[in-house]
């Protein structure tokens, strides 16, 4: 149980939503207690009442009555710092203009933290602090195990521009990955409709077009190889989760090479001997910046693993062109 607590609206703040504000302040509080608390009007903004969607305003006093903590391990939630954190995230850094932060993230570090996920890129961005105490904040996530273009903010309402952005799909992102075996089209749209998983697919997505959220994604095949191999481009144009690996796997029938989850593990990993990881890669991002409109073509060359796996099969990474620019024949 904790006690009356008072907190200033800090700048960075200003303009946030009153609930999502105290679900990011008051974290191992149950969201639907704090909801509760704002309805009955137990929390307080400037002495005052206030509704779930207030706006608030930097400077301003919120005030949070007794409350009880939810039960959890803590031990399996703490982020452990190292020294280098840093230095690491400058070291993979593509662009910041100190209101924009793009990194090319590494394959297996996780974007955010969870049950016994104890390094992880959001609390790495808290060595980031400017000098007005203001941290990165991210603005969209990656799987674990997928490389490349993360996009953070340097700012609130940088982070709700963005924010915007990706929902209304004005970033072109651009993913590569390897798939086994070859597909029968050079390219195309994949259609199906996706619902998360139950039993032993629980922790992965499956195709529902009766229940699912309607999901699409373009395609392209780049090259192709006689090991049964190919080089594909893939343009989500809706953002759901694990959207690429379901749609290639269950619709193309073209598992992406090591996706353990999709039926990626298959025999050419052995053959080839090439790296048993998960071969995709958010390679481009292009928007207009939210600044100033300027176009962003930020690109994540592939690290050293997959760089040899598309060494193996004879494929040429092309960082210059876009495919998705080249008509079908």
């Amino acid at each position: 149980m904790t006690g009356v607590r008072s907190y200033e609206v800090a700048a960075d703040d200003d303009g946030q939503r009153l609930d999502r504000w105290l679900k990011k302040t008051l974290d191992r509080v149950p969201y639907a207690l704090l909801q509760k608390m704002v309805r009955t009007g137990q929390v307080r903004v400037d002495g005052k009442r206030a509704k779930t969607d207030s706006r608030l305003v930097a400077g301003q006093t919120v005030r949070v009555p007794p409350v009880e903590t939810k039960v959890i391990n803590a031990s399996s939630l703490t982020f452990i710092p190292k020294e280098n954190d840093e230095e690491f995230l400058k070291s993979i850094t593509v662009y910041d203009d100190g209101e924009l932060l793009v990194l090319n993230k590494p394959y297996g570090l996780p974007v955010q933290g969870g049950p016994n996920i104890k390094r992880h890129i959001d609390g790495m961005l808290g060595t980031l602090i400017n000098l007005k105490g203001v941290r990165p904040r991210l603005v969209h996530r990656l799987d674990r195990d997928t490389s490349g273009l993360l996009v953070c903010a340097r700012s609130l309402k940088m982070t709700q521009s963005l924010g915007k952005m990706f929902e209304s799909q004005d970033i072109k992102k651009i993913y590569w990955a390897l798939v086994s075996p070859v597909p029968d089209k050079d390219g195309g749209d994949i259609n199906g409709a996706i619902i998360k998983g139950e039993g032993r697919r629980k922790e992965a997505v499956v195709i529902d077009n009766q229940n699912g959220k309607p999901s699409r994604t373009s395609y392209r095949l780049l090259e192709k190889s006689d090991k049964g191999a190919a080089s594909m481009a893939f343009w989500p144009r809706t953002g759901r989760m694990h959207q690429i690996r379901v749609h290639t796997a269950d619709i193309l029938g073209c598992p992406i090479i090591g996706d353990e989850k999709y039926n990626g593990l298959t025999p050419i990993i052995d053959d080839t001997g090439i790296s048993g990881r998960l071969h995709l890669h958010a390679v481009r991002k292009r928007f207009s910046h939210p600044k100033d409109g300027s176009l962003l073509d930020l690109v994540a060359k592939l690290p050293e693993d997959l760089a040899k796996s598309w060494n193996v099969f004879g494929f040429t990474p092309d960082y210059e062109t876009d495919p998705f620019e080249r008509k079908l024949k």
